[in-house]
């Protein structure tokens, strides 16, 4: 997927480098954001094709997040996937409705990471 950009909102610094490793891989442009604020401000400067956001952040947590970005004319198109190690029931739930198009839980499976991805980038 020459030419796309991913914006990954992850706190973890391990699951940051294998994220950005295998978009890499992919030929993804990679946007990275650490915390809900930043992540939310470079979807505005930047507007990727896709935003993975991690559920669990420092400060407003992923759902927010996903909530104000798609309540935000500016990028509310943008198609966003949860990203969390927290897979409990009605945690899948909790991220569509807060306006998450896919959910994929950690650890990232890498054999299927990139295909999971190209679902959400058609």
């Amino acid at each position: 997927m020459a030419n796309k950009t991913v914006l990954v909102i992850e706190d973890n610094e391990m699951n940051m480098k294998l994220a950005r490793s295998l978009l890499q891989i992919g030929k993804y442009n990679v946007l990275e954001a650490f915390d809900a604020e930043n992540g939310i401000q470079l979807a505005r400067e930047h507007h990727p094709d896709l935003i993975l956001m991690d559920i669990q952040l420092p400060g407003m947590d992923g759902l927010t997040a996903t909530l104000k970005i798609k309540n935000d004319p500016a990028v509310k198109d943008i198609t966003v996937v949860a990203l969390t190690s927290y897979a409990m029931e009605g945690d899948e739930k909790k991220a569509m409705d807060a306006g998450c198009a896919g959910y994929i839980a950690k650890p990232i499976d890498t054999r299927s990471f990139l295909e999971t991805l190209g679902q959400f980038l058609v």
